[in-house]
């Protein structure tokens, strides 16, 4: 019986060691790096840096912009300039053309004159994903009159697919409840306390009436009457695609990257349901007030929630490029 128990342990590893030969090794992680471009195109980040400063400094609006682009192309098929895609005869749907995106993203033109300017100098090195992440960063840096200052990791490769459908599916409307968001930041790696952090992004920027219509129509939600008297005045009564006005997400500071957002939602001055949603479970609510009245907590937070968020499903070599054009594949 030992000589047969012997026999099948033997048996046993050979078939372990046949199948270990067949199976192919998992796929390399991509593995990013900070001064990823030190030696293949040193000026890379000055470059970036350069386009978004003078572009904010001629549209601070621009700037809310890049920090948004960034969150809407890691939230769909990871961080990797997938946004940037125009539509073609192939693809006529591409996320940038979808209902979160048009026509309301702005600063595409600021990460072409970046990619420009790095193809004159560095042909073909600094993918548009790195770009995108690096104008976000850049963008906060300037905005909150440098106090949101940190390192980026780099080696992000651009991909290759670009669907309307998956920028449907994967980004959170305005309209998400406390559950939903957490669930469709938990897909991504994110947790709640990035949630909340990446939030504090709302305190900058512009939205459309039609984000928000329902918030100040009757009967009146949670938002501050007074607010809600004013935006009432600023919106039509049923904004549609034609006639769809912006207005300011921060009456505060809107062109500063604050803390500002926080005290806003304590308020009940917030413009969306996703926002307001942040009073309602005792731990993000803590979480707000933490972030509204512990100073420089909340850009501390930022920084590295944006770095955390800027590694999400990152593409290899097998499904990624570098583009010559950022708003074309290879």
């Amino acid at each position: 019986m030992a000589r047969f128990g012997v026999l099948i342990l033997v048996a046993l590893l050979g078939a372990m060691a046949a199948q270990a030969q067949t199976t192919p090794p998992p796929a390399p992680r991509p593995r990013l790096r900070f001064g990823f471009y030190k030696q293949s195109c040193p000026p890379a980040e000055v470059i970036v840096r350069d386009a978004v400063r003078n572009a904010i400094i001629a549209n601070p609006g621009l700037g809310a912009g890049l920090i948004r682009m960034a969150f809407h192309d890691c939230f769909v098929q990871g961080c990797d300039a997938s946004i940037l895609l125009d539509p073609t005869p192939a693809n006529l749907r591409p996320e940038k053309v979808s209902g979160p995106n048009f026509p309301s993203m702005r600063g595409f033109d600021v990460i072409d004159a970046a990619k420009a300017a790095l193809e004159r100098f560095c042909p073909g090195v600094v993918s548009c994903a790195d770009v995108v992440q690096f104008a976000a960063r850049d963008a906060a840096f300037f905005l909150s009159g440098f106090l949101v200052d940190y390192k980026l990791p780099a080696g992000r490769l651009d991909g290759r697919v670009s669907l309307e459908s998956e920028a449907l599916a994967f980004l959170p409307p305005p309209s998400f409840n406390l559950s939903e968001l957490v669930d469709s930041f938990k897909v991504k790696g994110l947790d709640i306390d990035d949630l909340v952090v990446l939030s504090g992004s709302h305190t900058i920027g512009r939205s459309h009436c039609s984000s928000f219509s329902d918030r100040i129509s009757t009967p009146p939600s949670d938002m501050d009457p007074g607010m809600a008297f004013v935006l009432k005045g600023e919106c039509p009564a049923n904004p549609n695609f034609t006639k769809d006005p912006t207005v300011v997400q921060d009456f505060v500071s809107p062109d500063k990257l604050d803390n500002q957002y926080y005290k806003n939602v304590l308020k009940h001055k917030v413009l969306f349901n996703s926002d307001a949603a942040l009073l309602t479970s005792t731990q993000t609510a803590r979480k707000v007030v933490e972030n509204a009245f512990v100073r420089g907590r909340w850009e501390k937070k930022f920084a590295k929630a944006m770095v955390k968020m800027a590694a999400v499903e990152v593409k290899t070599a097998a499904n990624g490029e570098v583009r010559r054009n950022c708003r074309a594949i290879n």
